[in-house]
């Protein structure tokens, strides 16, 4: 026993004289590689809401807004979990937290197997939101002090390649989990096409007769099938028959990270306590910029009652806020937009690549705007962020308009091109604020005090996905209807077997989509699709103008008595 606690303690995992500190990275990028595979969650959403239908929704199928709500989750108990773990690793040092953390993530990820298997929301929320949400926490805070203090002479940098690897989860895993649940992926039972197949409708749901037996069903058109990558025809599937691989791919994500992540807590190191690297000068350092503070560091209570750690709490949550809802729906969100403008470029393996794009485009600025932010402040660097992105959101739903007035490759291009934009600041702002924070408050509690900091990202990881899907579920629900203005109510009856008069029903239990009711749509009618994100893009700039005069407002933080 005693062994093992010496085993587990913050001294044991001091560094001997001579020890190099480039060994200390491999193992913190390695751990939030795993972890940061959370930014993948877009990825999931499509087989998500068709766990049951498999090729298409069925009527008891999750919706989008309950599937990114377990995102959401995940990211509440994240912001929650390093609240607390930022003082906790202060005691028990990087070691322990990290083993923590492969312990709770990778067991987070095997029950929302569980969840998946037996379609209960329930446990993918405990399981993969609040179990993993507690992982992803401990697993993020563990780097971040410990390379702090291993590069105080490149803090920037330092946080950087803490955080790099959050960011760069996505970039590896998008393209397991796409081929891990292609692997695991079983087609549903084919009964053939939907003229040749005696169909019913009751209580919104499309029925037909499999055998002796009455089964639920789903129909597939064209326009669906061109937003799946599975190979599929269209016509009519029963429900409850075939598997989208979902599960299977938490459960093998679920061990493969347990064991990366103990293996990689195992090799952490820090350093003796004075330590500071060879020719450095750390008042020479302070002197260089006037938010640098030059006297003994401030402990976490005296931190949070200055008007600093609000102002950056402001900076991160309106930042966050703006980047996660966008990230939660990274793929539907292409799909949506793209998806009938051009659907021979826009396919289901594109809009993967698209996710795979914003993981790298996340993990690259993460250290190049941190590292840049030794050059030009702190400051300046947030500065750029707001102003910069105030303007990048608000292209978005004009890029959207040029789409529907006019399809063509070139705005899709621009698309591109903005939202990776995007998303390199949004990265660079998670990897910038721990030296933002050891510049105000000091380096000896900065684990603590970004601990802290970060719940305003579990603010956020509510106010953006609920943003994104509440607005764009609005936008839906009134597309739907005003198509369905358009259809002539004998087609309408004709292809989903009840009267206009169930719109709603049919809505609910998602047998009436836009797809659907554009194949049935008097010809040159638009897709109104493209436009279902334009309010979200414009409160999301409205929330970044916020922050950039936050930043305008910090100052240096004083002693007591000093002016």
């Amino acid at each position: 026993m005693i062994e093992l606690s010496s085993f587990f303690s913050k001294e044991s995992i001091v560094a001997n004289s001579g020890f190099n500190r480039w060994r200390v990275p491999p193992a913190s990028v390695a751990i939030h590689l795993c972890i940061g595979s959370v930014y993948a969650w877009s990825i999931f959403n499509p087989a998500l809401i068709r766990v049951q239908g498999v090729v298409a929704s069925a009527g008891e199928d999750w919706t989008l807004s309950q599937v990114v709500w377990v995102f959401t989750v995940a990211i509440v108990f994240l912001g929650l979990s390093a609240a607390f773990a930022g003082k906790w690793l202060e005691r028990v040092g990087p070691r322990t937290v990290g083993i923590v953390s492969g312990l709770s993530w990778g067991s987070g990820l095997l029950l929302g197997a569980f969840g998946i298997w037996m379609h209960q929301l329930w446990l993918l929320y405990v399981g993969y939101g609040v179990l993993g949400g507690i992982g992803l926490g401990l697993g993020y805070v563990s780097p971040v002090s410990t390379l702090i203090r291993w590069f105080p002479d490149r803090r920037g940098m330092a946080a950087g390649l803490a955080i790099m690897g959050f960011g760069g989860g996505a970039m590896v895993g998008a393209p397991i989990q796409e081929w891990l649940m292609k692997k695991n992926y079983v087609a549903p039972q084919y009964l053939g096409k939907a003229d040749s197949v005696e169909l019913s409708t009751e209580q919104g749901k499309r029925w037909a007769r499999v055998g002796d037996q009455t089964r639920e069903v789903v129909v597939v058109g064209e326009k669906e099938i061109a937003s799946l990558s599975l190979s599929v025809v269209p016509g009519v599937y029963v429900v409850g028959t075939g598997s989208c691989g979902v599960g299977e791919t938490f459960f093998i994500l679920g061990i493969a990270h347990m064991i990366v992540i103990l293996g990689a807590a195992m090799l952490y190191r820090i350093p003796p306590k004075d330590w500071k690297p060879a020719g450095w000068d750390s008042q020479q350092a302070a002197a260089s910029s006037r938010l640098i503070r030059q006297g003994e560091s401030i402990d976490p209570d005296q931190a949070i009652r200055t008007p600093q750690f609000y102002l950056l709490w402001i900076m991160l949550c309106f930042n966050v806020t703006a980047g996660i809802g966008v990230l939660g729906v990274a793929k539907t969100m292409l799909t949506e937009i793209f998806g009938s403008a051009l659907p021979t470029i826009v396919t289901g393996s594109f809009a993967a690549t698209f996710v795979l794009m914003t993981s790298t485009f996340n993990m690259v600025g993460r250290f190049f705007w941190a590292t840049i932010s030794d050059k030009i402040g702190r400051k300046n660097t947030y500065a750029l962020f707001f102003s910069v992105g105030c303007i990048l959101y608000c292209l978005i739903p004009w890029i959207a308009w040029q789409v529907n007035a006019v399809p063509s490759v070139i705005w899709l291009v621009a698309f591109y091109v903005v939202t990776m934009l995007i998303f390199t600041m949004y990265g660079g702002g998670f990897a910038t604020i721990p030296a933002y924070l050891a510049d105000l408050f000091g380096t000896q509690y900065v684990g603590a005090i970004h601990g802290r900091l970060l719940t305003a990202w579990s603010v956020a990881g509510v106010i953006g996905p609920w943003a994104i899907t509440a607005l764009r579920e609005n936008a839906s629900r009134g597309a739907i209807n005003d198509l369905a203005k358009k259809v002539s109510s004998t087609e309408f009856e004709k292809a989903f077997g009840a009267p206009l008069i169930e719109l709603p029903s049919l809505i609910e239990k998602k047998t009436v989509t836009i797809p659907r009711l554009l194949e049935i749509a008097p010809g040159g009618t638009a897709d109104p699709s493209t436009n279902l994100y334009n309010t979200t893009m414009f409160l999301m700039a409205a929330l970044l103008l916020i922050a950039f005069f936050a930043n305008a407002c910090v100052r240096p933080v004083r002693d007591r008595g000093e002016r």
